[in-house]
C-alpha cells in the first residue's frame, strides 16, 4: 500500500459504473452520461445521445429473469435463511414454470406476488415494471361536497381544513373568489355541467389548472356571473385536515378545554411533524388523546413515546410570570390512544411502546400485525419493484411480536358506520369517558410552590 497513489478520474460525476473489462467507466451526473478512461484527469464532455439508444427485449426472456431475481433477492436477504420453513426451491419450479405461460408484465407482477406471499410475512410488496399503463386524464378538484338539485350541481359545502393549516385549501376560500355554499356550478370553461354524469367528469383532465366556473345562486344561466379559480389535483389531506379539526374541537368540547387531541397518521416524517407540531401547541392541556388510526407507519417510533412518556423533573419558580416545568415540552396528565385494523407496521410498534411504556390504555379494534419490516431492495432490470423484508421485531421477553395479530386493544370499541355517518365517532367518544375518568383519579402533576426562604 506504501506505493499507492490517489488520483481523481472525473470530479464532479454523481454516480459510476466500471465496464466488464475494467477498462471503461460510465459517468452521470444529473441526467448526462459519458464514457471515460480509467486515467486521471478525464471530462464528461462527449455526453452519450441517450434519446437515440434503442434495446430489443424478449419480453418472456426478460420476465424469467425478473422472476429469478426476485427469488434470488428473497433468498438472499429475507431476515429467516429458512424461509420460515418454506421449500424455496420447490416454490421456484412451482411459480417460475407459470412465467411461460404469461402473457402480460401484470401477469408476470401476479406471480412474483403469488411467490413471495408464501412467505407469510408483511411488507412483501411488488408492482410497476414495463406494464401497458392506459393513459389518464387526472381529475381537477375543488374541495366541496356536491348536491344535485333542481337540474344542477349546487355546492352543498365547501371543506373548509383546519385553521392552524394553511397547507391546503379549497380553491373557493381564495381571496376575492365570489361564490358561498347554497351557489351552482353551471359550467367549466364554458361547457355546461352534464348532470347525467357525476359532476367530477366536467373536471376531468384539469388538476391544477386555472379554469373558469360559471355560477349563480340559482339552477339558472340567467344572471350568472364567471370566476377564475386554480384545481386542486387531490383533496385527500384537505378532507383529511378537516376530520382531524372536527376530532379536536369535539375533544375540547366535550372536556371544557382540559382535554387536547394529536393525531399522528404515520411513523415516517409527515408523522413526526404532526406530532410535533400538534403535541407542541397542546402540551399544556391536563391530558392528551393520541388517535393512531389509519397510522400507515414508516420508522420505528421510539422518539414518538419518548415525547409522550416524559416525566416530570422540576419545576421552576419566577417572581413575574408563570412558573414553568422541566422538561419544558411534556404533558404529565392521562394520555390514551386510538387504534384500529387499518394502523399497521410503525403504525403496530408506536401502540406496542405506548403500552410497554406504561403511557396509558389502548383504545379501539386490533392493529393490522405487520412487524416484519423492509429497509430497501435492488430494482428489477425494467424499473420494476419487490420488497424484501430484512428484520424482525421480537420483544424483551424473547418472544415475537404476533405477526398477522397486531396490538390489542384494552377497551374493544367497535366502528359504527351508522353513528358515524350521524357524525358520532364512538371510539373517540370512548377515549373522551375514559381519559377523563383517569383525570379524576389521576389529575395531571403541578405542585403548589414551596414558601419562600429566609436565606
Amino acid at each position: 500500500f506504501d506505493k499507492l497513489e490517489e488520483k481523481t478520474i472525473v470530479d464532479d460525476a454523481d454516480v459510476f459504473q466500471v465496464s466488464a473489462d475494467e477498462k471503461k467507466i460510465l459517468v452521470a451526473k444529473q441526467n448526462s452520461f459519458s464514457v471515460v478512461d480509467i486515467a486521471p484527469d478525464q471530462k464528461m464532455d462527449k455526453k452519450l445521445p441517450t434519446n437515440q439508444l434503442e434495446v430489443t427485449v424478449v419480453p418472456r426472456e426478460e420476465w424469467k429473469q425478473i422472476f429469478m431475481d426476485v427469488w434470488r433477492l428473497q433468498r438472499d436477504f429475507f431476515y429467516d435463511k429458512n424461509m420460515h420453513g418454506v421449500d424455496w426451491d420447490a416454490m421456484k419450479k412451482q411459480y417460475g414454470d407459470l412465467i411461460d405461460n404469461a402473457v402480460t408484465r401484470g401477469d408476470v407482477n401476479f406471480i412474483i406476488g403469488e411467490l413471495i406471499s408464501e412467505l407469510n410475512a408483511s411488507h412483501t410488496y411488488r408492482g410497476g415494471g414495463d406494464d401497458e399503463t392506459p393513459l389518464q386524464r387526472q381529475v381537477g378538484y375543488l374541495g366541496v361536497d356536491w348536491e344535485l338539485n333542481n337540474g344542477a350541481y349546487k355546492i352543498k359545502r365547501i371543506v373548509k381544513g383546519a385553521v392552524w393549516d394553511s397547507e391546503v385549501r379549497s380553491p373557493l376560500l381564495a381571496s376575492g373568489v365570489k361564490v358561498k355554499e347554497g351557489n351552482y356550478v353551471l359550467a367549466v370553461n364554458g361547457v355546461s355541467i352534464d348532470v347525467t354524469k357525476d359532476p367530477w367528469s366536467a373536471f376531468e383532465g384539469l388538476a391544477e389548472k386555472t379554469i373558469e366556473l360559471t355560477v349563480n345562486d340559482k339552477p339558472s344561466i340567467d344572471g350568472a356571473w364567471n370566476i377564475i379559480v386554480k384545481t386542486l389535483s387531490d383533496e385527500t389531506r384537505l378532507r383529511n385536515l378537516e376530520w382531524i379539526e372536527s376530532n379536536r374541537k369535539r375533544v375540547d368540547d366535550a372536556t371544557g378545554g382540559k382535554i387536547g387531541y394529536v393525531y399522528v397518521p404515520s411513523t415516517g416524517i409527515d408523522g413526526q411533524d404532526e406530532l410535533v407540531r400538534q403535541f407542541t401547541a397542546q402540551f399544556s392541556k391536563e391530558g392528551v388523546i393520541i388517535d393512531e388510526r389509519f397510522n400507515n407507519g414508516g420508522q420505528i417510533p421510539d422518539r414518538f413515546v419518548e415525547l409522550l412518556n416524559r416525566k416530570p423533573l422540576a419545576f421552576f419558580a419566577v417572581r413575574d410570570g408563570k412558573n414553568w416545568q422541566w422538561p419544558s415540552v411534556a404533558n404529565f396528565g392521562p394520555k390514551v390512544m386510538l387504534i384500529n385494523g387499518w394502523s399497521g407496521s410503525g403504525g403496530d410498534a408506536f401502540p406496542d411502546f405506548f403500552r410497554k411504556s406504561g403511557i396509558g390504555p389502548l383504545i379501539g379494534t386490533r392493529t393490522w400485525g405487520g412487524l416484519i419490516g423492509i429497509s430497501g431492495a435492488p430494482a428489477l432490470i425494467d424499473g420494476g419493484n419487490v420488497t424484501v423484508p430484512t428484520f424482525r421485531q421480537y420483544n424483551p421477553d424473547g418472544t415475537w411480536f404476533k405477526e398477522g395479530h397486531g396490538v390489542d386493544p384494552d377497551i374493544e370499541v367497535l366502528e359504527d358506520p351508522t353513528t358515524l355517518s350521524k357524525g358520532v365517532d364512538v371510539q373517540l367518544e370512548k377515549a373522551i369517558e375514559e381519559v377523563m375518568r383517569l383525570h379524576k383519579l389521576n389529575p395531571p402533576v403541578n405542585p403548589k410552590q414551596p414558601p419562600y426562604e429566609k436565606r
